[in-house]
C-alpha cells in the first residue's frame, strides 16, 4: 500500500516552514517534531543501496552470534558481509549526481588556490568547544572510515606555469574505485559500525598485539611504546596526535575495569575471548554514547537538539527509561538503543556525504600548552607538528608528563571555529613519511577539496538542493560578510554554482550554538541514528543477555565525565561544575 495521506502531507508541512522560518528559530516544542519530520523525508529520498552486500559467505557466524566480529561481519546476520571491511560506501544523494569530476573541471579553481586565498589561518579563531573535542573526533573518525593509503602513481597535477609562491607537490589519488556498474563507489578499509575499531582494530595482527593476559588489554605505556610496530607511518593511522592517543589510553584503561566489573559481579567462569569481547561491547557502547549525548550535543548546542539528542537516545520517556530500562520496543518511547533493528528499507553503510561533512580540521590549534593537572607549573609548548606521527608521540607524552596533565591541558585549550581563512598552517604544510619512508609535504586544506571533487560528493549549491533546502543566488546570499562574499566570488570566477561543498559549509551562518552549518547538519540528522538503528549490537541486541546486567548498568550509569575522574582522581577538581567535558573546562590557578 502507499503512504498514508498524512504521512505524506507533515513532511511537506515541515519542509515548508523550515524553508520560510527555520527549524531553529521556532520553539523547541515545535522544533523537534519538524526535525523528526525532516529526517522521515530524509530517509525516504537520501539513503542508496551501493549494492554489495549480498554475497555468500562459507563461514557460519560461531562466536560472532553473541561478540562483534573484527572485521565487521555478521552484524545482520541475513546480510553478514553488510558494513564490513572492504565494503562500499553509500550515498546520500542520487547516484547520477555522483560522478567524480574529470579533468579539467577537477581541478578548478585550483585547489592549492583554495587553500591559500580562502582557507589559510590567519589567525586563530576560537570555538566554545575545547581541543578535548577536537582529539575526540578525530578518534572516532579512526572508527568509522578509511579510503586506504591514497595512489602514488598519476597523481592529480594541475598546470599552473604562473603559480605565484612556492612549488605544490602533486596531490595523490584515492586508492581506485570499486568495480560496477553506474559511478564510482569506493571502498572502505574499515568497518561501517559504531565498534570501536579504532581501539581493538579491524585485523587479527592489531588484536594479538594489543591484548594481554585473561580478557584485558596491555597498558597504556605498553602500547604507547610499540606505536612503531603497530602502525604503518604511510598510513592512514599515522595522522593520529597525542591528544587521540592519550583518549585511547583513557578506554584502554576503561576497558580493563571493565573487565574487573564482570569478573566482580557476573558469576560466570570467563574464557579470556568471552571476557575481551563482552568488555569491548560494552565499551564500544559507552563510546557511542558519549558522542551521543556529549560531543554531538556540544557541538549542536542548540535548544532542540539539547532536548531532541537524548530522547533519540532514552526516548520520549526519558526518566522512565533513566530508572526503570525499557518498557516496550517502541524506540519513539524508550530510544533507539534496545529497539528493534532497522534499515529504513536500505542497506546500511556509511556514505561519501557523511564523510565530507566530518572534515573538521579547523578544530585544530596550530599551538598547545601543556600544564601540571590541575594547574601550575612552567607549561610546556609544542607546535602541532610535534605532536603528530607514532614516531614522535612517545617522545611528546613523555616531555608533557602524565596522562592527567594531558587532559587537563586539552580540556582548558579552546579548539578553532570552523570558519573560512582558520585552517591550521601546521595541517597546510605537514611533513610525513611516504610508503618508502622518505618525507612528503601535505596540503591537508587543498587534499579535503580535491577528495570531495576526486569522489562525486556535489559541490555546494547541488548539495543543499539534494537535501531539499533551497539554492543559494548570489555570493551575497552565502555570506553576510562581504569580504569573504567579494573573496569567494574572485576565486570562484562569479559562479555560485561552482563553490566547492567545503567552502560553502564554513561561510554559511550556522544556527544559534551550532559549530556546524545547518547544511551539515542535514547528514548529521540523516546518518547519526541510523548508525544506532541499523547496528544489531545497539538495537535487538543491546540487552543483558548480550552485554551482562552489569554491563547494562555501567552504560547507562557512565559519561566521560566519570570515566576521566575514574581512571585520573586528581582531574576532579578541575571538573568540578563542568557540566560536559568537551566545553571548555576553566583553568585553575594551581
Amino acid at each position: 500500500m502507499g503512504k498514508s495521506l498524512l504521512s505524506r502531507t507533515i513532511p511537506a508541512v515541515a519542509e515548508a516552514v523550515d524553508h520560510v522560518i527555520g527549524w531553529h528559530r521556532l520553539p523547541s516544542v515545535l522544533g523537534i517534531p519538524t526535525l523528526f519530520a525532516i529526517r522521515s523525508r530524509l530517509r525516504e529520498q537520501n539513503l542508496f543501496d551501493p549494492g554489495d552486500y549480498r554475497q555468500p559467505l562459507d563461514k557460519q557466524p560461531g562466536p560472532w552470534v553473541n561478540w562483534r566480529n573484527i572485521e565487521g561481519r555478521f552484524n545482520d546476520l541475513t546480510s553478514p558481509l553488510m558494513g564490513s571491511v572492504g565494503s562500499r560506501f553509500g550515498r546520500n544523494v542520487p547516484p547520477a549526481c555522483t560522478h567524480p569530476e574529470k579533468p579539467p573541471d577537477i581541478l578548478s579553481p585550483d585547489p592549492y588556490v583554495v587553500s591559500d586565498e580562502l582557507l589559510a589561518r590567519e589567525q586563530f579563531r576560537p570555538a566554545g568547544l575545547n581541543v578535548l573535542a577536537a582529539a575526540w573526533i578525530q578518534l572516532e573518525v579512526h572508527d568509522w572510515f578509511d579510503h586506504g593509503s591514497p595512489v602514488a602513481g598519476d597523481p592529480w597535477d594541475p598546470d599552473r606555469p604562473d603559480w605565484p609562491g612556492p612549488a605544490k607537490p602533486p596531490i595523490k589519488r584515492t586508492c581506485p574505485a570499486a568495480k560496477g556498474a553506474g559511478p564510482a563507489a569506493f571502498t572502505s578499509h574499515d568497518t561501517h559500525w559504531w565498534d570501536g575499531s579504532q581501539l581493538y582494530g579491524r585485523e587479527q595482527r592489531w588484536v594479538d598485539a594489543i591484548r594481554a593476559d585473561g580478557g584485558k588489554l596491555k597498558t597504556p605505556d605498553e602500547l604507547i611504546g610499540a606505536l612503531g610496530d603497530l602502525v604503518d607511518p604511510a598510513g592512514s593511522a599515522a595522522n593520529l596526535w597525542a591528544g587521540s592517543l592519550v583518549l585511547s589510553a583513557l578506554f584502554v584503561l576503561e576497558h580493563n575495569a571493565i573487565c574487573d566489573a564482570l569478573v566482580k559481579h557476573e558469576r560466570r567462569r570467563w574464557t579470556p575471548d568471552a571476557l575481551f569481547h563482552t568488555a569491548r561491547l560494552i565499551n564500544a557502547a559507552l563510546m557511542t554514547k558519549i558522542h551521543w549525548l556529549e560531543w554531538s550535543v556540544a557541538v549542536l548546542h542548540h535548544p532542540a537538539l539539547r532536548r531532541g539528542l537524548p530522547m533519540n537516545w532514552w526516548g520520549l520517556l526519558e526518566p522512565i527509561t533513566k530508572r526503570l530500562g525499557r518498557l516496550g520496543p517502541s524506540a519513539f518511547l524508550f530510544g533507539i538503543p534496545g529497539s528493534p533493528t532497522e534499515h529504513h528499507g536500505v542497506p546500511y553503510c556509511l556514505t561519501e556525504e557523511f564523510v565530507a561533512v566530518y572534515r573538521l580540521h579547523w578544530l585544530m590549534p596550530d599551538d598547545l600548552w601543556f600544564y601540571e593537572s590541575p594547574g601550575g607549573g612552567r607549561p610546556v609548548h609544542f607546535g602541532l607538528l610535534d605532536l603528530i606521527g607514532p614516531a614522535k608521540i612517545p617522545a611528546a607524552l613523555k616531555q608533557i608528563g602524565g596522562f592527567d596533565d594531558a587532559l587537563y591541558s586539552l580540556g582548558i585549550a579552546p579548539a578553532g571555529a570552523p570558519r573560512l581563512h582558520n585552517y591550521p598552517t601546521t595541517l597546510r604544510n605537514l611533513i610525513k613519511p611516504d610508503a618508502t619512508g622518505q618525507d612528503e609535504r601535505l596540503d591537508l586544506a587543498a587534499i579535503d577539496i580535491l577528495r570531495d571533487r576526486e569522489r562525486g560528493v556535489p559541490r555546494y549549491n547541488l548539495f543543499r538542493q539534494l537535501f531539499h533546502l533551497p539554492p543559494i543566488d548570489s555570493f551575497e546570499d552565502l555570506t553576510p560578510n562581504p569580504r569573504w562574499a567579494r573573496e569567494i566570488r574572485e576565486v570562484y570566477e562569479d559562479d555560485i554554482d561552482r563553490v566547492d561543498l567545503q567552502i560553502g559549509l564554513l561561510v554559511e551562518p550556522p544556527p544559534r550554538g551550532f559549530a556546524v552549518s545547518d547544511t551539515a547538519f542535514r547528514v548529521f540528522l540523516l546518518m547519526a541514528s541510523r548508525r544506532l538503528a541499523s547496528d544489531r549490537f545497539l538495537t535487538a541486541c543491546y540487552n543483558r543477555g548480550t552485554y551482562t546486567p552489569t554491563g547494562m548498568d555501567w552504560i547507562r550509569a557512565n559519561d566521560l565525565k566519570s570515566v576521566l575522574t575514574r581512571h585520573f582522581p586528581s582531574l576532579k577538581p578541575a571538573l568540578r561544575g563542568v557540566r560536559n567535558p568537551f566545553f571548555t573546562w576553566p583553568a585553575s590557578d594551581g
